[in-house]
Order: C-alpha cells, then sequence, then structure tokens
C-alpha cells in the first residue's frame, strides 16, 4: 500500500467526515437492520480486518460506510442505488482511482444467493467479509428477526419447504433464513482473520438453533 502525505491523510479525515452524517440521513427510517449501526458496526469491522491484512484502511472505510447506501433492499433498484452513491463520491472526492475502486466494491459485495462474483481486490474482500460477519453470532440472530418483522414475515413454519422460492422471494421464515444464508457465510469469507471471528459467531447460531428448536418443540417431549 502506498504511503500518503500528511496532507492526503486530512482530506481523507475530511472526507469520512462528511460521510458519516451523509449515511445517517439517508438510513435514519430504517427498521430492517440496515440502519446506522450496522454501517458502524460493519465500519469499525473493515478497520480491524484491514489492518490485520494490509489492506487499505480509507478505502474500506468509505467503502463500508456507503454500502448500504446503494442496496437495493432500500432503493428503487440497485441501479437506482449505485447511482445515487456514486453521485456523491463525485461531489467529495477528487481521486477517480479511489472513486472506481469503492463503486466496485459496493457493486458486487452483496450476497445475492451466493451467486456474485469474487471480489478482485483485497479491500474488497475486507468490506465484504465485515459486512457478512454483521450477519452472523447474536447481532445476525437479532438482524434476522428484525428484518424478518419488518417484512411480516413469520418467525418459523416447520412443514413449509421454501428451498424451491428464489433467495430474494417474499414470505419465507425468519428460521428459513439461517439456512439459505446465515449458516453458509462461515465457509465464504475472504480473509484468513474474518475466517476466524466467524467460527466463532458460527458457533453461537448453531447454539441458538438448537435451543430454539428445544422450545419451539417443547410439547413434544411432555
Amino acid at each position: 500500500m502506498k504511503r500518503r502525505t500528511e496532507q492526503q491523510e486530512a482530506i481523507m479525515v475530511e472526507i469520512i467526515q462528511k460521510v458519516e452524517p451523509y449515511v445517517q440521513q439517508q438510513l435514519e427510517h430504517d427498521h430492517s437492520g440496515h440502519d446506522w449501526w450496522h454501517i458502524d458496526r460493519v465500519r469499525k469491522l473493515s478497520i480491524e480486518i484491514a489492518a490485520k491484512e494490509g489492506a487499505d484502511p480509507f478505502v474500506c472505510e468509505l467503502a463500508a460506510l456507503l454500502h448500504d447506501v446503494a442496496d437495493e433492499k432500500l432503493n428503487e433498484s440497485k441501479q437506482a442505488g449505485l447511482d445515487k452513491v456514486e453521485q456523491w463520491l463525485h461531489q467529495h472526492v477528487n481521486d477517480p482511482d479511489v472513486i472506481t475502486h469503492v463503486m466496485t466494491i459496493i457493486a458486487t459485495m452483496s450476497y445475492n444467493g451466493g451467486q456474485n462474483p469474487p471480489m478482485e481486490t483485497l479491500e474488497g474482500q475486507v468490506v465484504q467479509d465485515a459486512d457478512r460477519l454483521d450477519a452472523l453470532g447474536a447481532i445476525g440472530i437479532a438482524r434476522t428477526f428484525m428484518y424478518a418483522g419488518s417484512k411480516g414475515s413469520v418467525m418459523h413454519e416447520p412443514d413449509q419447504d421454501y428451498s424451491q422460492y428464489d433467495y430474494r422471494a417474499a414470505g419465507k421464515s425468519a428460521i428459513y433464513h439461517f439456512y439459505e444464508k446465515l449458516l453458509k457465510l462461515k465457509d465464504l469469507m475472504n480473509t484468513a482473520y474474518a475466517r476466524e471471528l466467524a467460527e466463532v459467531r458460527h458457533q453461537w447460531m448453531e447454539m441458538y438453533l438448537e435451543q430454539f428448536y428445544r422450545e419451539w418443540n417443547v410439547s413434544d417431549i411432555r
């Protein structure tokens, strides 16, 4: 990673200071688990992983802060969200390489049923890992039920087969989401450090599901 001058460092700090209130304003009404606190956790995880893996902390932090502003779940379309983020970047960032890098990360980091191509850069891998880590563990469990509730989905339907549903299809239960996505994420981490963190969070989800089924099926063991 190329060493930056003090002036460049000061400019980057100023950009981060400007993007924070913008993101907070964009996501202030979200109740699906994609709120500012999710962004802040992903930002902090990105910085932590970047330090361990030798990635550019500025690109990682900027992409992490902006990634859900473009999310298709929160915009009319994926392209509309990407256009909004790109417009902000052109207004506040003078380095075209940084803009291109951040936009590439955001455009390709979504899970999308596991169908997205691999991340091309280390920074993209870092931010993708950080976002996926926030879908795991205790926080991931809480966000799963928060999202399901915001969409009017049920908690659990034990006799319902959702396996033929498209990934984005509405109406699937919160518990099914563990199997279609969350329990797969541990093996999809890009970086060594994220894999370490994911292992612990994955175990918490497995323990949670075991306890969930014990309580759900309580009438069967009386």
